[in-house]
């Protein structure tokens, strides 16, 4: 089935594209639920970017916490979100349990040595709570405004595997060096040391072929992610987030995974997400605005809408379907959906 989207770029400007989406026939719920037990288990993540005081940032995340979800994420862009390393710890310690990363670090905006000693320092601060999502930068305006190149996709992706290396090789034990195109380390033995050793999860997103590939070699957790080679989360974005979209995706990653898909989590960051007795007026009318049909809705993981029950039947559906166990919503979904994370967090 095919529609035209018409997504509003900037409040006087529109992009009018074309999108395929591939409609999928539902599985029962009961039909999953037989099989629930032989995948990994679910866990719920929140991702936020701002408050305007400590006193809301620390209450955020204690509702965070308290109400079931694992882990608390946050962007990683220069504009007017908080700084997530001072924000990160913030978090943690006003927490004893919940986990914090970003989602994900841009590789382009700090020396990896720098970035590595700061990640180590925080592992140990927040007692092995860490989790490293890196990323090789994306969103065009932060480059813009700050004056660092945005080069080449090939150029910073190759710049994010040597900074993936070098973070790796400074949280491992002694001293290591590295010579590639872009870094030189000579002799650095990376101190302090992270409490998960040797070295925290690692989270890398992805969209393309080739950094999902990459992921899928060197990471414990792959989020798929809408392809951003534009540079905006615009039409371009939007018409890889699809069904069909995400089953191509999901291939690359067992691909290029092999024998090391077991090993690794799925997760995927939900965007529209409405808990709503009005499953299907709801849809339709985030649909309307988006220019997509109801079936992108439907079946896209990016989207949760419904009732509980019903956002239960999806995620089971999907985890089965495409792997996907680990969840991030929106800061304004912490309550509404938190009935959805004690149904389902550790099944």
């Amino acid at each position: 089935m095919a529609a035209t989207i018409t997504v509003a770029v900037t409040s006087t400007s529109t992009i009018t594209i074309t999108v395929t989406v591939t409609t999928h026939p539902a599985k029962s719920s009961s039909d999953s639920l037989q099989r629930m037990t032989a995948l990994r288990p679910f866990r719920f993540g929140v991702q936020a970017s701002s408050a305007a005081t400590r006193k809301d940032w620390v209450s955020l995340a204690q509702r965070t916490e308290s109400n079931g979800y694992a882990v608390l994420t946050m962007p990683d862009h220069l504009d007017g979100q908080l700084a997530p390393v001072p924000a990160l710890m913030a978090a943690a310690d006003a927490t004893t349990t919940l986990r914090i990363g970003a989602l994900v670090w841009d590789n382009d905006y700090k020396h990896p040595v720098v970035l590595a000693k700061e990640l180590a320092t925080m592992d140990v601060l927040c007692d092995g709570r860490l989790e490293i999502g890196i990323g090789a930068g994306w969103m065009v305006s932060d480059y813009e405004q700050s004056g660092i190149p945005y080069d080449s996709p090939k150029v910073r992706i190759d710049r994010f595997v040597e900074g993936l290396a070098i973070i790796k090789g400074a949280m491992a034990p002694g001293a290591f060096s590295h010579s590639g195109e872009h870094y030189t380390i000579t002799g650095y033995d990376g101190l302090p040391k992270p409490l998960q050793g040797p070295c925290p999860p690692i989270l890398i997103g992805g969209g393309g072929k080739r950094v999902l590939s990459i992921a899928a070699r060197e990471a414990d957790i792959i989020g798929i992610n809408g392809t951003m080679t534009a540079g905006v989360v615009g039409p371009d974005a939007i018409s890889t987030m699809t069904a069909e979209a995400v089953d191509a995706k999901v291939a690359i990653v067992h691909a290029a995974a092999g024998d090391r898909m077991s090993q690794i989590e799925m997760n995927v960051r939900a965007f529209l997400v409405k808990v709503t007795d009005e499953r299907i007026a709801t849809m339709d009318s985030i649909s309307g605005m988006l220019g997509v049909p109801r079936a992108f809705m439907e079946e896209s993981p990016f989207a949760l809408v419904g009732t509980t029950d019903q956002i239960i039947d999806d995620l089971v559906a999907r985890r089965e379907k495409w792997g996907f166990s680990y969840i991030i919503v929106g800061a304004d979904d912490i309550e509404p959906f938190a009935p959805v994370v004690a149904a389902l967090a550790g099944k």
